[in-house]
C-alpha cells in the first residue's frame, strides 16, 4: 500500500519530517508513505497511490490515480477536494474537523474582545504617536463588554460548538444556526435553522460565522443580511471568504451600517494591498491564521496515523465528510 503526502497550500509549504516518516515506517511496515515536496513530483508519486494526505488532492491528477481509495485532508473546509470528478467517485474524503476547535475559538473571542474595546482603534492612534482615550472610548460607538452581549453563530461544527461554550462562560448570551436546529449545543440558549437567518442577526451583538462554504452558504452574508444586523454589531469570519459578499460587507463598514469587522478569511488569498479591507478603520484583517497554533502539524500527523490505523485494519475512519453535503455529518 502506499500513501503520498504533499501539503502547499498557495504559500504555505509543509512536508513531514524524517523522524515522524521513520515513525510511521516502523508503525505501518507494509505501508510505503511517499512525501512530496515539489509539485512536478506528484504525478509519479500519485499513479499507484492508494491514499493522500495534505490539503487539498490536485484535481488535474485524479484520473491518473486510478487506485485512489482515500484523501486525507488537513483541512477542516475540504471545498477545493469536491470537484465533481471527487464527489461521483467511491474514494472516502475525511478532513481535519476537530484540529480548530481550540485555536479558531479563541482567535474568534481574541477579535470580538479587540472590537468590543475598540484595541484596533488604539493601535492605530499608537502608530501616529498619538495619546487620544476619548477618541478610543468613543469610536465605533463605545467600549462595550462582551458579559451580557448577544452572540449568533452561524454553523456548528467543532468551532461553532466550541465558541458557544467558551462564550456562555464569559456571560454572553449564545444562539446557533446550524441546519438541524433540532440538535442542542451546549452553551447556547436556542438553536434556530437557516430559515432563521434574519431573526438571529437582528437579535445578535456579535455574529461569528463559523459554517462551512456550500451552495447554501455562498454570499450568505449579503445586502439583506447586512441590513438585517444592528448597527451597533460586530461581523466575524472565521470560514470562508466567500461566505461574505465583499461589496455589500465594504458598503456597509464604509457607511457605519455595523460597528465593525474583524475578518480572517477572504475569497481572494493573499488579499491583494489594494483591497478596501486594509483601509477600513472599523475592521480588523488577520491574514487566515486563526487555525494556526504552534501544535498545527502535530495535530494533523495524530489524526492521519490514527485514521492510518483504521484504514489498514478496515476500520471506520474518523471525520468522513459527505461528499453531496460538503461537510462530516455526525
Amino acid at each position: 500500500m502506499k500513501v503520498v503526502s504533499f501539503f502547499h497550500l498557495k504559500e504555505v509549504r509543509w512536508a513531514i519530517s524524517e523522524t515522524d516518516l521513520a515513525a510511521f515506517r516502523g508503525e505501518f511496515p507494509g505501508v510505503e508513505i511517499q512525501s512530496v515536496e515539489d509539485a512536478g513530483d506528484l504525478p509519479r508519486a500519485l499513479a499507484d497511490a492508494e491514499a493522500f494526505v495534505g490539503w487539498t488532492f490536485p484535481r488535474a491528477l485524479f484520473a491518473s490515480a486510478p487506485r485512489l481509495r482515500w484523501v486525507q485532508s488537513a483541512s477542516a473546509g475540504i471545498e477545493a477536494n469536491l470537484f465533481p470528478e471527487m464527489v461521483a467517485s467511491d474514494v472516502v474524503l475525511t478532513n481535519g474537523a476537530g484540529l480548530h476547535s481550540v485555536s479558531i475559538p479563541e482567535h474568534t473571542l481574541g477579535l470580538m474582545l479587540a472590537l468590543a474595546r475598540n484595541i484596533h482603534k488604539a493601535v492605530r492612534i499608537q502608530a501616529e504617536h498619538r495619546w487620544d482615550r476619548f477618541g478610543v472610548i468613543a469610536f465605533a460607538g463605545g467600549v462595550r463588554e462582551l458579559a451580557g452581549s448577544r452572540l449568533a453563530i452561524l454553523g456548528a461544527g467543532a468551532i461553532g460548538i466550541s465558541l458557544a461554550r467558551l462564550a456562555s462562560a464569559l456571560g454572553m448570551t449564545v444562539r446557533v444556526l446550524r441546519r438541524r436546529p433540532d440538535h442542542p449545543v451546549e452553551g447556547a440558549e436556542e438553536v434556530v435553522g437557516p430559515d432563521r437567518l434574519h431573526e438571529v442577526l437582528g437579535w445578535a451583538d456579535f455574529v461569528v460565522l463559523a459554517t462551512p462554504l456550500t451552495d447554501e452558504t455562498r454570499n450568505l452574508i449579503d445586502a439583506r443580511a447586512l441590513a438585517a444586523m444592528k448597527s451597533s454589531a460586530f461581523l466575524i469570519n472565521v470560514a470562508r471568504g466567500e461566505v461574505i459578499d465583499d461589496d455589500a460587507l465594504v458598503d456597509a463598514l464604509r457607511r457605519g451600517a455595523i460597528a465593525g469587522a474583524g475578518l480572517d478569511a477572504f475569497r481572494e488569498e493573499p488579499l491583494p494591498e489594494t483591497s478596501p479591507y486594509f483601509a477600513l478603520e472599523n475592521a480588523i484583517v488577520t491574514p487566515h491564521v486563526s487555525g494556526y497554533t504552534a501544535t498545527y502539524f502535530q495535530k494533523v500527523l495524530d489524526l492521519f496515523r490514527d485514521n492510518l490505523r483504521r484504514f489498514v485494519r478496515g476500520e471506520p475512519l474518523r471525520n468522513v465528510v459527505d461528499k453531496r453535503l460538503g461537510y462530516v455529518v455526525g
